[in-house]
């Protein structure tokens, strides 16, 4: 099995993820993955938080403790693994409001990190993919429909490109998720659309990688984020694009991944991307702001004789 560049552990994401990092690295390992990103979420505002969060009293300040944590956990566990897998380090950074740009900011300063997964999770400061509840509100305050939900949720996703230049961007069509037709094409939402295209052209001229991430399937979609159309679209406009699972357990690392290769024949891609750590000096500097990124590029074709696709 190839590879993923999305995850989350129990032991840095309490209450919403299960298993150590540990543990999720040596799962990757049994998998035989080539690359497994670790990517915990970001430090959120105390009015952010989720009520796991809440009731672990989880404030700011203790969510750069755990950030902290984290960071040195894996940079052991990179230690005592890298021979048998690479681990590149990342976040999960949220675009919830302008001042997020902040916070991803911070992470991006104080620790080496090797890249961060650019992500939308909230529309009006109200989480889309927790509930139904916090779904229904956010729809509300877009004005009542799912459409106008739609197309708020990518006018935040723009600004997110814009302003923090993701090196991947995660789950880029996540808001279908609690939508009354979570399998709609998109291209039928012709304001939806028109701003899909519109994201999807500033991410391919910042060199974004969007995730090809398998978790829509195990929460009952028939596609993989984002769907084919986007997929499509993206891939004519010479988008890279890489592999995630977003795995939360054990259970979940490679999770749906069988059904891959036909899904990317489907969609005309031949050419995935994969990340690793380099140690500075080198001559292949992606991203000023993370030195130690290295983006490497692979055929479908290649993939298909690597081992665990079942």
């Amino acid at each position: 099995m190839p590879h993923s560049h999305h995850s989350h552990s129990g032991q840095f994401c309490p209450g919403h993820a299960q298993n150590t990092l540990e543990e999720m690295i040596l799962q990757a390992i049994a998998k035989k993955m080539l690359v497994f990103a670790l990517t915990e979420h970001m430090p959120r505002h105390d009015e952010d938080r989720y009520p796991e969060e809440v009731e672990l009293d989880m404030n700011l300040s203790r969510l750069f403790q755990n950030e902290a944590e984290y960071f040195q956990t894996a940079k052991h566990l990179r230690e005592k693994y890298g021979a048998q897998i690479e681990l590149p380090i990342g976040f999960e950074g949220e675009w919830i409001r302008p001042s997020s740009r902040d916070l991803i900011t911070r992470s991006i300063q104080t620790f080496e990190f090797d890249f961060f997964i650019g992500s939308v999770h909230h529309v009006h400061t109200f989480p889309i993919d927790f509930d139904a509840v916090t779904y229904q509100k956010a729809r509300k305050a877009a004005g009542g429909t799912d459409e106008r939900l739609f197309e708020d949720f990518f006018d935040s996703q723009q600004d997110l490109i814009e302003r923090m230049k993701p090196p991947v961007i995660g789950h880029f069509d996540l808001i279908r998720l609690m939508s009354q037709s979570p399998d709609v094409d998109l291209r039928l939402l012709h304001g939806v659309w028109h701003r899909i295209l519109r994201n999807l052209d500033l991410a391919a001229s910042r060199r974004c990688i969007l995730e090809i991430n398998t978790s829509s399937i195990r929460k009952g979609l028939k596609e993989p984020y984002p769907q084919a159309s986007i997929c499509q679209a993206y891939w004519e406009r010479g988008g890279r694009f890489c592999l995630s699972d977003d795995s939360h357990n054990i259970h979940q690392v490679g999770q749906n991944y069988h059904d891959l290769i036909q899904f990317l024949q489907k969609v005309g891609i031949s050419k995935l991307c994969y990340l690793k750590h380099g140690e500075p000096p080198h001559n292949e500097v992606v991203d000023e702001r993370f030195p130690t990124l290295r983006v490497k590029e692979i055929e479908v074709t290649q993939l298909q004789g690597q081992a665990l696709w079942a």
